[in-house]
This record gives C-alpha cells, sequence and structure tokens, in this order.
C-alpha cells in the first residue's frame, strides 16, 4: 500500500481526471451531492469559498496496492482502509469522494478531498509526506498486506530482453556510485561494465539537462531505471565526497594494481552485492508512483495549451 499526495487548484480537472477512467467506480463519497460529476465539483467548490484565502484546496491522494493483494481487496474492504488511512492522516470533518480504477496490475483507488473543512478551517498538511509513509506501513502490517521484494532481491537470471538489461544497468549504476568520486570516474566504471552514458542537452546549449543508459541492444532514460538516477541526483549524489566512497577509493587504490584493473578487481568482488539505500522503494510501487506524475505531468501541459480536463 503506498499513497502519494497532490494538492491542486481545480476540483473540475481533478473530479475530471479521477472519472475518466472507463471502468472509475466511486466507492464512497461524504458531503457532495452524487447526481452527476457537475453536482460533485459543485459541492467541493461551494464549500472551499468558506476559505477564499487558501489556494490549493483540492487534495487528491491515489492509494494503491501490491497485485498479490488483489483477491482480498473488495469495494468493501479497500474503502474501510482508506477510510481508516484517512482518519490517522487527519483527513476528518470535510468532503471527499473514493473512486476506484482497473486499468493497472495494482488495485488503486483516488481520494478526492476538501482542504476546507465542514467548518471552514484547513486540513493540516504538516509533514504529510512522512505521515503518509508512516501511516501506510502502519496499516500494511496491521492487515497483513504485501511488503514489494525491491529491487535488490530479483533474481535477474529469470528476466529476459529490456527488462533484464535494465536491472543490469540498474546494478552496474549502483556499483559505479559506490566507487566514483566523479563524474569521469562513473563513466569509466561503468564503460568497464559494458554500460556507456548519453547526455541530453537543453536546447543548443552545454546545459545537461538529462541522462540515458546503454547497454546492447537497449537504451533507457536514468529515471526508467530508477527515480534516484536522474541527471540532476545523479550529479548530487558525485558531488558529495562522503567518508564511505573516500575509504572505499583509499582501500582499493593498491600499488601493484593499475589502471582500470583496480576497478575490475572491486567489482569482481562485488558481484551480486546490492547497495540499495536503507530507504529506496519498491521496484513496483516506484513503478506505480512515476506513472501518476506522468499523468500529472500531462495534466498540467494541458492547462498550459488551454485544454483543461
Amino acid at each position: 500500500m503506498i499513497g502519494k499526495i497532490v494538492k491542486g487548484r481545480s476540483f473540475k480537472k481533478c473530479i475530471a481526471y479521477v472519472f475518466e477512467e472507463k471502468e472509475a467506480k466511486l466507492l464512497a463519497s461524504e458531503g457532495v451531492l452524487e447526481t452527476d460529476r457537475k453536482s460533485i465539483v459543485n459541492s467541493f467548490y461551494m464549500q472551499s469559498l468558506m476559505n477564499p484565502n487558501l489556494v490549493k484546496s483540492v487534495g487528491h491522494i491515489p492509494i494503491a496496492f501490491s497485485p498479490e493483494d488483489a483477491s482480498r481487496l473488495t469495494d468493501h474492504f479497500m474503502v474501510q482502509l482508506v477510510r481508516e488511512y484517512m482518519q490517522s492522516m487527519k483527513i476528518e470533518d470535510t468532503q471527499y469522494i473514493i473512486v476506484r480504477h482497473n486499468n493497472t496490475a495494482h488495485p488503486h483507488c483516488h481520494v478526492v478531498f476538501n482542504r476546507v473543512k465542514n467548518d471552514g478551517k484547513t486540513v493540516s498538511d504538516q509533514n504529510d509526506h512522512y505521515r503518509n509513509e508512516v501511516v501506510c506501513k502502519q496499516i500494511k502490517d496491521k492487515y497483513n498486506l504485501t511488503y514489494g521484494k525491491g529491487k535488490d532481491k530479483t533474481n535477474v537470471q529469470k528476466l529476459r530482453g529490456a527488462e533484464k538489461t535494465k536491472y543490469e544497468i540498474y546494478n552496474a549504476v549502483n556499483i559505479a556510485l559506490y566507487l566514483a568520486k566523479n563524474w569521469q570516474q562513473f563513466k569509466h566504471t561503468l564503460n568497464i561494465q559494458g554500460v556507456s552514458i548519453t547526455y541530453k542537452y537543453k536546447g543548443q546549449t552545454d546545459e545537461v539537462q538529462g541522462i540515458s543508459f546503454k547497454n546492447g541492444e537497449y537504451s533507457f532514460k536514468g529515471s526508467d531505471v530508477d527515480r534516484a538516477f536522474s541527471y540532476s541526483k545523479l550529479n548530487n549524489r558525485l558531488l558529495e565526497k562522503n567518508s564511505q566512497t573516500i575509504q572505499l577509493t583509499k582501500q582499493v587504490q593498491q600499488p601493484e594494481q593499475k589502471g582500470s584493473s583496480i576497478v575490475e578487481s572491486v567489482i569482481d568482488g562485488l558481484a551480486g552485492a546490492s547497495f540499495i539505500e536503507p530507504n529506496s522503494e519498491d521496484f513496483q510501487e516506484n513503478a506505480f508512483k512515476e506513472r501518476m506524475e506522468y499523468e500529472e505531468q500531462k495534466r498540467k501541459k494541458k492547462k498550459r495549451r488551454g485544454f483543461g480536463l
């Protein structure tokens, strides 16, 4: 179970989005007229006028569950879990709807709520992203919901084609990040492992905007391999002179080894090792988040072009 908290300005666009899925199903609601979409939007809008100073009155939380739990997630049970989530997140005494989607392998729903409460006060968003993670874990533990395997436990040998290459690149980048102190070392370590880098530049300038990794016939954007592998995040990581990297570099710089053999010896020793950060996200859950962020970006582009939902 994961939740992604989004705040916005337009109930009309948000409601249109959650109902645009062909088999979207309204599971539950509170404080809104369910006659049609327009009635729902108007209900939210009228209450938001009680607090005109709140710029982003729209609360939107996609909540997804593991495919392994699909057989348990009846509509009734999903509503029960979501209401417990909302109560723990202090999303109370306000209007909301819960809409279920069936367009992905992950059973998921969308909660749309009014950040203007019934008494005109504001639903607090203080530390809401941190609280979201804590609450989701508490509910998973309470109901024994499935935790994802994570990339570090994936059996790469059972994968094929592009998916296998993506995991191989993922492991190669982690090894390179563990060893390198700068971009030159990072690129060199990847080359030894058969992975090359391509940069995306802004217009006709030298400003780097993105990065892609290629291994054999397959190429992936950094963020498609892992959210932590976007150019900006990699750049920040490589700029850090953390003590762990410095210590490892000293250990492998032995006089009798020269050139690439230094890195090769370390890679041999690290084969099969995992360098996942302690707080790294589950691969499947992460993919769902990325899809939701992609949908959010599409909505923003449509808004700029004047094609609001």
